[in-house]
């Protein structure tokens, strides 16, 4: 048998399980989620508790075609031919197979760690080296207690060289990353905030990350990082760079830019080396830098060290969620190319529900270590796993190898220039297309062909961000408390389904919109989430039921006007929502109503009443505390009664974003998410470091002037700059959502990392930056917010909220989604 394949019998004794073994059957994939099932045959499944209960996916996965399960406790259901091996920890008995498996092999492994930039050394070390070894690493950034097993995993014979990073959040984790990385060689990057929060202190983190080296034959580390860390120190050897220090093995003394490049000089051995860098920005260079000072660490001689790394290429760890030509949507990650993160970005494919039809452009795969026949069979079968539409095809390893492929519509070109010249006969329209290539054949030209030209104002939305918020609002809620997510207003001006999709695939609840205009959009989208419509239109009521949204009911009228449509489309037992009014006077069933309200409910066969909610007037304030609680008490005594009427239990709701965090005794069925997804809530400080803003304002400067003291500049002649300086015109305005209010040195853009002031009125299009005193010129980025200029400060910039900012932004400003 494969060395990288299991009897499931086998793995039954490495993890020390207990149950039947009913049937055998060959191992070898590993997989942790349902939504994620590759190779189902040969796959093994560990229901892992954490933010979801794993054990409640097993029927899906087993619907999947997976017939081997690692869980804590028994199904409660017959599962025909399936194994189950029970273990106390299901995490543990997965970290106990990937270190059995890492130990089958003696190869060389570099084990990376630090708070920034770990990926970014890891790929580049990969690039580096590739040439020389045969190289396993972690998929993107797969570094966490599950990543780093999954990643262990895919070491093969053929392998001679391993690099892993490790990334931890707290204590007594990175013990159990070194014993399934085993690394031989260590990777120290930089230190800094990142993850703080999780340990005492920041020497705390310091000591317990280097516990991946501790068995380390050589360590390789900044040497003004771990001058205070010396007797924490286990590695045999140790290989020291500095910019300060003269003691270090490689000490850099000189940092020059040339023709955008970084030109390092040093000290090494005794002699003086240099290196250049293809990049400018600092965190680059340090990254560079650590690479290097690896490179000669094992012993490359510094002239081919350099001109390895002069031919280094970014790495881009994010797919692009873009508006295509013909209504697609377009996936791009046109630089990167691997088995590994190919099925990440076919998952990712997979969760975009607004066009039925999937389509992959993909380029030849090179550096795999596999043979062209086995990866190409690889990549062939992920695809029809996958369920492909559309395939395209470009290089020539993937046209030899055409007839693997069976997919419904497939074409193969030599290279990027053929599949160009034949793009209008591909007939792009209404797909979802991944754009998938290795670095050179350049499919930025096929992404600048695909991808609908808009204005240069950009809306970058942070998936992740999105992903991490919501995550951090469920952690505070008990099992079971149901989370509605509010997608109202395009998602408070983040947009509609690429927002829901994600929130769809991460099993959120219930969605909830304003209109039904709103929700037969999202249907129409591929959303099946039940959608509560919290302002339903009598005109709009026959798209609602075909559509299967569910209204909310808040005045007699309104109940009315909906049980005359159902009495007369003979609709029964449909779900509806009430809305009781505690406090916020805007809609709802006041205390005096809820008796007559009772009375109509009773036996009333035209509905079902789903949920009964109210909302908090100041959740976040604790001045009104008083106030919140006497809302939640008479919002218990209005579902009480109602409950009481109908004979049966409805979901209860009235907590929104901040009432989450400052009342989890009032979370009763379900909380309403809302500002909190997108990275805002008064109820949490931003230094908290829970949540992250999720969007990203971007313009650019399309023109720098000098301007004399007291020239007028814009409408009115309304702004002046004080001394002789230069203003820069950025393409932004108010019909973009930059409210004039922003105008006359109120509001403030971030551009070579400076906050430059408005200067005059703002104009429909545009508006102007004190610029003085700082090297802009024209095509250079501005930030008008993002999470370092944060829309909370733009905010209390005008005397608005958050909201405003958010929902302000324009339709015409291009959104661009990204997915680490």
């Amino acid at each position: 048998m494969p060395n990288n394949q299991y009897l499931i019998s086998d793995i039954q004794r490495i993890i020390r399980a207990i149950g039947n073994i009913r049937h055998e059957y060959t191992i070898s994939t590993l997989l942790t989620d349902s939504r994620r099932i590759s190779n189902p045959s040969e796959g093994l499944f560990f229901a892992l508790s954490g933010r979801r209960n794993g054990h409640e996916f097993i029927a899906e996965a087993y619907a999947a075609g997976v017939r081997n399960f690692v869980v804590k406790q028994g199904p409660e259901i017959k599962v025909p031919e399936a194994n189950f091996l029970i273990v106390d920890d299901v995490l543990q008995a997965l970290q106990t197979l990937a270190t059995y498996h890492r130990n089958r092999f003696n190869l060389e492994v570099i084990g990376i760690t630090g708070s920034n930039g770990k990926t970014i050394v890891k790929e580049w070390l990969y690039q580096l080296l590739c040439n020389d070894k045969n190289i396993v690493r972690n998929p993107k950034s797969y570094n966490s207690q599950i990543g780093v097993p999954l990643s262990v995993w895919q070491i093969n014979e053929k392998n001679n060289l391993g690099i892993f990073e490790a990334g931890i959040s707290t204590t007594s984790e990175m013990n159990k990353l070194e014993a399934m990385i085993k690394p031989s060689i260590g990777v120290l990057t930089h230190i800094g905030p990142a993850h703080d929060e999780g340990f005492e202190s920041r020497n705390q983190k310091v000591i317990e990350k280097l516990q991946l080296f501790k068995n380390c034959r050589l360590l390789i580390h900044n040497y003004d990082q771990l001058i205070d860390f010396k007797t924490h120190i286990k590695a045999k050897t140790c290989f020291t760079w500095s910019t300060k220090f003269k003691q270090a093995d490689l000490y850099v003394f000189s940092e020059t830019v040339i023709s955008k490049n970084f030109y390092l000089r040093a000290k090494y051995k005794e002699r003086e080396i240099e290196c250049l860098i293809p990049f400018l920005d600092e965190a680059s260079v340090e990254n560079a830098i650590v690479c290097w000072a690896v490179m000669l660490a094992m012993d490359y001689i510094p002239v081919e060290a350099d001109k390895r790394i002069e031919h280094l290429n970014a790495v881009s760890m994010r797919l692009e969620l873009k508006t295509g030509i013909n209504d697609c949507s377009v996936i791009d990650d046109s630089y990167n190319s691997d088995i590994q993160s190919l099925e990440i970005a076919l998952n990712f494919l997979n969760q975009q529900n607004q066009h039925t039809k999937k389509t992959l452009i993909l380029s030849d795969i090179f550096q795999s270590g596999l043979q062209p026949d086995v990866l190409y069979k690889q990549v062939a079968d992920m695809i029809s796993i996958k369920k492909v539409d559309k395939f395209v095809g470009v290089g020539e390893a993937l046209l030899a190898h055409k007839d693997y492929f069976d997919v419904p519509e497939k074409h193969f070109y030599p290279d990027t220039a053929s599949m160009l010249q034949n793009l209008r006969a591909l007939n792009f329209k209404e797909e979802t297309i991944l754009i998938k290539g290795s670095r050179s054949f350049e499919f930025e030209r096929v992404s600048r062909a695909l991808v609908q030209k808009a204005h240069e104002t950009i809306l970058e939305i942070n998936l992740n961000a999105l992903l991490n918020n919501l995550n951090y609002y469920r952690h505070k809620l008990k099992p079971g408390v149901k989370v509605m997510a509010m997608v109202k207003a395009f998602s408070y001006g983040s947009g509609t389904f690429e927002v829901a999709n994600m929130l769809q695939y991460n099993k959120v609840d219930y969605l909830a919109v304003a209109y039904i205009d709103e929700g037969v959009a999202l249907r129409s989208t591929g959303i099946t989430l039940p959608i509560m419509v919290l302002n339903p239109e009598l005109s709009a009521f026959d798209k609602l039921i075909e559509y299967k949204l569910e209204p909310v009911i808040y005045s007699f009228g309104l109940f009315d006007d909906y049980i005359k449509y159902a009495q007369d489309k003979n609709v029964l037992n449909y779900p509806v929502h009430f809305k009781i009014d505690t406090g916020m006077h805007r809609l709802g069933f006041e205390n005096f109503e809820i008796e007559t309200l009772c009375d109509l409910l009773e036996k009333n066969p035209y509905l079902h009443v789903q949920s009964v909610f109210s909302h908090l007037v100041a959740s976040d304030a604790s001045q009104h505390d008083e106030f919140t609680l006497k809302q939640i008490k008479n919002f218990e005594k209005a579902f009480k009664q109602i409950e009481k009427t109908l004979g049966y239990k409805v979901i209860k709701h009235i907590c929104n974003t901040s009432g989450i965090v400052r009342w989890p005794n009032a979370h009763y069925d379900m909380v309403r998410l809302g500002i909190g997804l997108y990275g805002v809530d008064a109820a949490v400080k931003a230094s908290d470091g829970g949540l992250q803003p999720i969007a990203s304002l971007k313009t650019s400067v399309s023109q720098v002037k000098k301007i004399k003291a007291n020239e007028t500049v814009s409408y009115n002649r309304s702004g002046k700059l004080a001394k002789d300086g230069k203003i820069a015109t950025v393409r932004i305005g108010y019909a973009d959502g930059y409210l004039r209010a922003f105008g006359n040195g109120v509001g403030k853009m971030m551009i070579k990392g400076v906050k430059a002031p408005t200067v005059g009125n703002i104009t429909m299009d545009m508006c102007m930056l004190d610029v003085s005193g700082t090297d802009v010129k024209e095509g250079d980025e501005v930030i008008v917010f993002n999470d370092q200029l944060r829309i909370e400060e733009l905010a209390t910039q005008i005397g608005t909220i958050p909201y405003e900012i958010l929902t302000n932004v324009s339709q015409r400003v291009k959104r661009v989604y990204f997915y680490e």
